[in-house]
């Protein structure tokens, strides 16, 4: 059973592993409230998760523990099990999808973690691991359907109550629900009246539907670049906290999430992964009601592959206007490209590229032309536009 005092606990225990991450005050992100980040993401792993993991693990009995412990990720999970497990003195073998980024593969090895590539996606890896739990006796450690691992998640509840006062509302990003599920229970038992908000992403919004329908459902299939949260099905014991302890739930769409990424990076100098930007974004396109609300966004985790990151950059760029495309069809004749260029340049955007097409345009003699530029907001890309048609261009 999940109690307060076994969160406590975790928290002693995880002394020794675990860094205490100090809620960081956001500046020009949600101006309408007053926002707090908790950077998990600067966490020793880069995410939260090793708290529930290291837990999990140190209260394993001796047997157990001689006999080594196993799991299954393709990400944040599997650091967390190998770190936690090493720091312990234990064997841990992480199954992996041969599909995960190198990169994540050697960082698991690196916390001193045996990987088992498995052909095909996580559910085969999960089955192998399930497989060689049973030949082997390894204990499985699930990464978020168990009361353990939920009670060193809910030490994080714990740190932001002991950091900050008089908090309004807290908000999560949510896949399988341990973090929520951890976070929840231990705040209301603390202080009731602070809200708790969960949120998930519009391509994998297992338990928004689960919550919304009143029973556990499992998707077909996830899409989504918050992929520490891509999660088809909650788990039984997690959603049962989200049900007793969470206000709401809200969605957010891969658009939102990108353009929190690039804020934080902007305003915070801080980097999130898809997941962790998730709560920040919830807030940031008023998906609950927090004006004038003291609130704190979990930063779930920071392992965002590079390459991943330039094009989350690239999108939230555009999401957010500050980047953007105009088509114009025109006369195909000297001098049109001269004034464009000074229509934009007086507007005070700058150009970053110019492509001329021909297409099927009114006009014979017609062309295309694709301006890409640099903009402040939405509001300057109007702007432009409507300098352009005063002038008689014609915006495709």
């Amino acid at each position: 059973m999940l109690t307060l005092d076994k969160v406590f606990n975790a928290q002693s225990v995880l002394k020794k592993i675990i860094r205490e991450t100090p809620l960081v005050r956001a500046y020009g992100i949600a101006p309408d409230c007053e926002l707090y980040l908790k950077p998990e993401n600067l966490q020793i792993t880069g995410s939260f998760k090793v708290r529930g993991s290291a837990y999990k693990i140190a209260m394993l009995s001796d047997e157990e523990k001689q006999k080594g412990v196993i799991a299954c990720s393709a990400g944040n999970h599997a650091q967390g099990v190998a770190l936690a497990a090493t720091k312990n003195g234990i064997s841990s073998l992480i199954c992996l999808p041969d599909t995960a980024p190198i990169s994540k593969v050697e960082a698991t090895k690196g916390f001193g973690a045996q990987v088992c590539l498995v052909p095909g996606c996580y559910d085969d890896a999960y089955e192998k691991a399930l497989s060689l739990k049973e030949q082997e006796g390894y204990t499985f450690v699930h990464p978020f359907d168990d009361e353990n691992v939920i009670a060193g998640q809910g030490t994080i509840a714990l740190e932001i109550l002991n950091d900050l006062d008089n908090i309004d509302a807290i908000v999560v990003p949510v896949g399988g629900g341990g973090l929520i599920s951890g976070i929840a229970y231990t705040a209301k038992q603390i202080r009731p009246s602070v809200k708790i908000y969960g949120v998930q992403v519009a391509g994998a919004a297992s338990m928004y539907n689960s919550v919304k329908h009143s029973q556990i459902e499992c998707l077909d299939s996830v899409h989504t670049i918050a992929d520490g949260i891509a999660v088809k099905q909650p788990g039984e014991n997690t959603f049962r906290y989200v049900n007793d302890y969470v206000d709401d739930i809200a969605l957010v769409t891969d658009d939102e999430v990108s353009s929190a990424i690039l804020a934080l990076i902007e305003k915070q100098k801080m980097i999130a992964e898809g997941a962790g930007a998730a709560a920040v974004a919830a807030v940031m396109f008023d998906k609950f009601a927090l004006k004038g609300k003291r609130v704190v966004s979990i930063v779930s985790g920071g392992n965002i592959d590079v390459t991943s990151l330039s094009r989350v950059i690239e999108r939230g760029l555009f999401q957010s206007g500050r980047s953007s495309s105009l088509l114009i069809e025109l006369l195909d004749k000297p001098g049109q490209l001269k004034d464009i260029s000074r229509i934009i340049a007086d507007c005070g955007a700058n150009v970053t590229g110019v492509h001329y097409e021909k297409g099927n345009t009114e006009s014979v003699n017609g062309c295309f032309l694709r301006i890409e530029m640099e903009t402040r907001d939405y509001a300057h890309v109007h702007l432009i536009m409507e300098s352009l048609r005063a002038e008689g261009f014609k915006i495709v």
